[in-house]
């Protein structure tokens, strides 16, 4: 099972993978850990992360980057329309109203959903995680900006659809940080004692997080700065040189690429910086400087205050201040950051890797193939949600708010209304000032299948609302309580009242649990707690008012739920992006190799004509190498012109057609440069043959033991042998270089290796061994006879007298003879 977690940036994108030894961060096919956030589209395939940025000038209107700010919003959100003037690409309205992208592949227009481009770019991902794992990955868990609406967190999660992944939960990017710092500490307060307070502070390219936690053992509570540069040099170019740097997207594309140099060279230089760009726009040459007190630019202490409101903590219930992110290297802000909360902030974590990490260890609990520390989680719901519906006994809309801001999530509440017919409540954000998002709807839910009582009366409904892991809200199911008479004979119970129509709402919070899951979430607690709705008068009723009590069965019955979000896609629509990602993929796929093939006839055309006039200069004549180089040349112009564009197979034939000329020069080249060796192998194992040979006529003790057939048999052999090996090496020293070689090394190493394998059994073989003869037992009587062992007068046995006889014989009893 695959344990991944990705962090999916605005500018750049990282992948930690869990492995037994813990959580790595794994490099790309650049040996880069960072992965831009940049798809570009040609027309023959797609180019996504690094291969992409390097297209995002010379490919402009089909590079997106900055896609993550789309999800979930409409073409018309003011947010949209402020952006599109800055984009290289074109931003559409798609026939659902949201938000599209228009590019050309293949060719061709295209009009991708935010969806589909963020599901190219977790393909890519994924891909760097399959390397890494040498596995297919399936699991994951995605990091998401903690002021993600319900309709984004909704976006992202069918984009990880889309790419082939099954999202185990979307993290709060603050949450993940949380997590990579807590999980690891040892020295945390015990559950009972009072909790560690952590602020965190996430600035990253474009998003500025603040998160305040509070840790025990095992559990957890919980600008643009390059569109800020950008436009102070618009403004400064404009006045200076007269330049609307606005009014064209390539030089207003090269001042960003600039002003991001100048970010990262700021953060290490307190002096004023250059920043010069040549040919800038009308042929013009441009410069200005900036250094980095530039605090008019930058607004960090709001947030820092806003936090410690909504926590309700004061500055010296701060244990300690942790920042992540790119932008927290500024010197200024950490100054901030420090002169606001009066102590130095910590850097524990790596700025850049902090959520991925924290992404990879929270897949790593859900998973059940790691064994990790227990940690729960418990987060919070951003936004307050409620709920509004249409109320039979007001004869108008009712609502409550089920969530209030910062609640716990995961979380479910159960809600009781009373019904005749089917009904539907309307979520939306109860606060929209707060949001960084226009449409504070969070859709529309139908319960369905609604029916009155057997006895027309209303029926009573349980309807279950639910934040989930990710964060997304939902009516999770609906049950209809179904009220039957125990017997005939007693008198029915009464359950609605003409008088008393008035509807009635339970909630019923369901006791917080951190570690369920989605799968989870359609079973009730049997310990719930019901409480009244905020307003009423009654303290636990869960029916309306009573006449007379009867003895009843009663029965539920699961009710359908329609849900309508903003912007939904359907599932047949997301079955057909998903098809279309795996054709993209296969096409590029299709891509890489057509490039590999041509790139293979270039290497081999560059790498033959250097060592024709190198290496192999010796192995072929004079007239072959020149008609060879002319051939070489001839495929570098094709390559160029014709050769520009055909596919795979031509180029592999190309390659076989130049390999046919060159591999015989290329094998000469080896021959000539390996048999030597291959020779001397061979002449080594005639002499040790022949030296055994001469031993054993010379009768030496060492080789007397073999049978003198079998060595007649080793001195044939190795005489042919030898005899073969100095008529090979002569006629070889005769041929010329250019030629093919007389002899090849494969055949003087299967020589050696027959004349090894007849040769080597003969002389190798052991000498048989001399066993010394059995010592004769005398007859044995009761026992000793005066401590002696022997007889008087008899000789010791020869084995006795063997200084080399075995340890046993002679520790064996020794024995008298009467």
């Amino acid at each position: 099972m695959s344990v991944v977690g990705f962090d999916l940036g605005f500018q750049s994108c990282y992948v930690a993978v869990a492995r037994a030894g813990g959580i790595e961060t794994v490099a790309n096919e650049y040996s880069d850990r960072s992965t831009p956030s940049c798809i570009s589209f040609g027309p023959k395939n797609r180019s996504i992360g690094a291969a992409a940025k390097s297209q995002v000038i010379s490919n402009a209107k089909n590079t997106l980057q900055g896609f993550k700010r789309f999800h979930g919003r409409a073409y018309t959100d003011p947010f949209v329309q402020e952006e599109k003037p800055g984009l290289a690409y074109e931003v559409v309205e798609l026939p659902t109203g949201s938000a599209g992208i228009k590019v050309v592949y293949l060719e061709e227009e295209k009009c991708f959903t935010t969806e589909q481009v963020t599901g190219m770019l977790l393909s890519k991902l994924k891909e760097t995680a399959e390397c890494a794992l040498k596995k297919p990955v399936v699991d994951c868990v995605v990091a998401v900006p903690c002021f993600f609406t319900d309709a984004e967190r909704r976006s992202v999660m069918d984009a990880t659809q889309i790419a082939g992944l099954n999202c185990l939960r979307l993290i709060n990017e603050t949450t993940a940080v949380s997590l990579a710092y807590g999980i690891y500490k040892q020295d945390l307060p015990a559950p009972e004692e009072k909790p560690r307070i952590v602020a965190f502070v996430d600035m990253g390219h474009s998003a500025y997080q603040v998160s305040v936690c509070a840790f025990n053992k095992g559990k957890l509570k919980g600008v643009n700065l390059n569109d800020v540069l950008v436009n102070y040099f618009c403004e400064e170019f404009g006045k200076k040189y007269k330049l609307d740097i606005k009014s064209k997207i390539r030089p207003l594309l090269r001042l960003a690429q600039e002003c991001e140099k100048l970010k990262k060279l700021m953060s290490a230089n307190a002096s004023d910086l250059p920043l010069n760009i040549e040919c800038f726009m009308n042929d013009l040459d441009v410069s200005g400087t900036m250094n980095r007190k530039c605090d008019g630019l930058l607004r960090v202490e709001p947030p820092l205050r806003s936090v410690l409101e909504q926590a309700k903590l004061k500055k010296e219930d701060i244990y300690a201040v942790e920042i992540v992110g790119g932008a927290t290297r500024i010197p200024s802000v950490k100054e901030r950051i420090m002169r606001f909360f009066g102590k130095e902030v910590s850097t524990t974590l790596n700025a850049d890797e902090a959520v991925t990490r924290g992404c990879a260890l929270q897949c790593a609990i859900l998973s059940p193939a790691f064994k990790v520390r227990e940690f729960s989680i418990t987060d919070i719901v951003p936004y307050p949600i409620s709920l509004k519906w249409n109320s039979p006994a007001e004869e108008g809309l009712s609502d409550c708010e089920v969530f209030p801001k910062n609640h716990a999530a995961p979380f479910s509440k159960v809600l009781t209304f009373y019904r005749k017919e089917p009904f539907s409540l309307d979520a939306y954000y109860s606060d929209p000032k707060e949001l960084p998002y226009p449409d504070p709807s969070l859709g529309q839910f139908d319960v369905q299948k609604v029916v009155s009582q057997a006895d027309g009366s209303s029926s009573k409904v349980k309807v279950k609302v639910r934040v989930n892991i990710h964060g997304i809200f939902s009516v999770s199911s609906a049950s209809l309580v179904e009220i039957h008479k125990a017997d005939d004979n007693e008198e029915p119970m009464e359950t609605d009242q003409a008088a008393k129509e008035e509807e009635k709402m339970q909630v019923d919070q369901e006791e917080h649990k951190p570690e369920e899951t989605q799968q989870a979430e359609n079973k009730t607690n049997p310990d719930e707690m019901e409480t009244s709705q905020p307003g009423t008068k009654d303290k636990k009723t869960d029916q309306p008012p009573q006449a007379k009590k009867a003895k009843v069965k009663t029965s539920t019955v699961d009710l359908p739920i329609e849900h309508y979000p903003p912007w939904q896609i359907g599932r047949d629509m997301l079955n057909l992006y998903v098809e279309n990602e795996g054709k993209m993929i296969m096409q590029d796929k299709l891509e890489k190799e057509r490039n590999d093939a041509k790139n293979a006839v270039e290497e081999y055309v560059y790498e033959m004509r250097d060592k024709l006039c190198g290496i192999y200069e010796k192995f072929v004549s004079e007239d072959d190498r020149n008609a060879f180089i002319l051939k070489l040349e001839d495929t570098e112009n094709w390559l160029y012109e014709d050769g520009e564009d055909q596919s795979k197979q031509v180029y592999i034939d190309k390659l076989t057609d130049l390999k046919s000329l060159g591999q015989p020069i290329q094998i000469r080249y080896q021959e000539s440069e390996e048999r030597p060796k291959a020779f001397e192998e061979l002449g080594k194992q005639i002499q040790l043959f022949l030296k055994v040979v001469n031993a054993f006529k010379n009768k030496e003790e060492t080789y007397d033991h073999l049978d003198a057939a079998d060595m007649e048999k080793v001195e044939k052999s190795t005489n042919e042998a030898m005899e073969w090996l100095n008529n090979k090496m002569n006629l070889q020293m005769k041929q010329d270089l250019t030629a093919d070689p007389v002899v090849k090394i494969k055949e003087i190493q299967t020589k050696t290796k027959e004349l090894t394998s007849m040769c080597n059994p003969i002389v190798s073989k052991p000498k048989p061994k001399v066993e010394p003869p059995k010592e004769e037992q005398p007859n044995e009587q009761n026992g000793p006879v005066d401590g002696n062992t022997n007889s008087e007068g008899s000789q010791p046995s020869e084995a006795s007298q063997d200084p080399a006889a075995s340890e046993t014989e002679k520790k064996l009893p020794e024995m008298d003879i009467e």
